[in-house]
């Protein structure tokens, strides 16, 4: 006997016909959004003002960006809180590969230095490249210590004190702050910090003699070191650096292992597809072979420096967690 298909069952068979039928449609639209990335402007979140090294190189990394994704890269600076302001506001943006954000050092360790941060830097944000290297260096006054050529004539000199020498740094928490007392604590030696509320005002204040010593960033050290305001005695980073070549660097200097490297990424919010992040990365990368982008970073005071998605997720790990350790030992907090 023949088999009569139900009604009830027709029905099913038709309506399971219909959706399978759909599914390449479906696939197809999705792989077509996907594939028409950029469709419209990208925005990227600068989390410090206008004018210093991360704006510069987010401006620089953002106009070729913008030329080779054939969109407009919009730089838009929303400072405040060592950049936890605009972390917190881009780590609750959309993850559709437009909005994007440079981290820099200060961004990634903020949620160990204020307490409402906003944001996890490991698990809110999808990594996608590293774009540079922002040298620190050790700087004095020549005036006040005229005998302080090196590190180790700096820590004799501070240990033959009877009360603590006076060191700057940029702000509490900052990275110049975090780096000299990693290196007291690595070469066994004490000085007090003073904290200024920016660089500017406290390598004002290094060369006015109010402080003999400060922790800073070498670009904005450098024109002084060149004028002969201030004596640089070290560097942080594990190589020596092209601006300064020949000062030597801590880790030159007898304290082995030491590393201490201001740098810049762009993040993009979590869940940001694995296609885009790859796309930009590879752009990146690119832009940042080109000896003319490398100059222009170098001249802001900058080392173009490309690590892909998972070398930079592995930097962001491993740079929050060892400067987060310090910053509980220390007993660091932001003011």
């Amino acid at each position: 006997m023949p088999f009569s298909p139900t009604p009830s069952l027709t029905r099913f068979t038709r309506r399971a016909a219909l959706a399978l039928a759909t599914v390449p449609l479906l696939l197809g639209s999705a792989m077509a959004q996907q594939a028409a990335w950029p469709d419209k402007m990208i925005k990227l979140i600068v989390p410090f003002p206008a004018g210093g090294p991360t704006d510069t190189a987010s401006r620089i990394v953002g106009q070729k960006l913008g030329e080779r994704l054939k969109q407009t890269v919009l730089v838009e600076n929303k400072a405040g809180a060592s950049g936890s302001i605009a972390a917190a506001q881009v780590s609750k943006s959309a993850p559709d590969g437009y909005t994007l954000m440079m981290l820099a050092t200060p961004t990634l360790l903020a949620p160990h230095l204020y307490k409402k941060a906003g944001y996890d830097t490991v698990k809110d944000f999808t990594p996608v490249a590293t774009v540079y290297d922002l040298p620190i260096v050790v700087v004095v006054n020549p005036k006040l210590l005229p005998d302080v050529t090196d590190l180790k004539s700096l820590i004799a000199n501070a240990k033959a004190q009877k009360t603590p020498l006076n060191y700057t740094s940029s702000g509490a928490g900052s990275f110049g702050h975090l780096s000299m007392e990693l290196l007291k604590q690595m070469a066994a030696f004490d000085m007090q910090h003073v904290p200024y509320k920016g660089g500017v005002p406290a390598i004002t204040d290094t060369i006015g003699g109010q402080v003999p010593i400060m922790y800073a960033d070498l670009v904005a050290a450098l024109p002084h070191i060149q004028a002969g305001k201030l004596r640089a005695i070290a560097v942080g980073s594990p190589q020596r650096v092209a601006m300064l070549p020949d000062v030597k660097t801590i880790a030159e200097q007898g304290i082995k292992g030491y590393d201490a490297v201001s740098w810049g990424g762009l993040l993009a919010p979590a869940g940001t597809p694995k296609a885009v992040v790859e796309r930009i990365a590879g752009e990146v990368k690119q832009i940042l072979a080109d000896k003319e982008i490398q100059d222009k970073l170098l001249h802001a005071g900058a080392i173009a420096n490309f690590q892909d998605p998972a070398q930079m997720g592995q930097r962001v790990q491993q740079d929050y967690t060892r400067w987060g350790q310090l910053i509980r030992d220390k007993g660091i907090a932001s003011e």
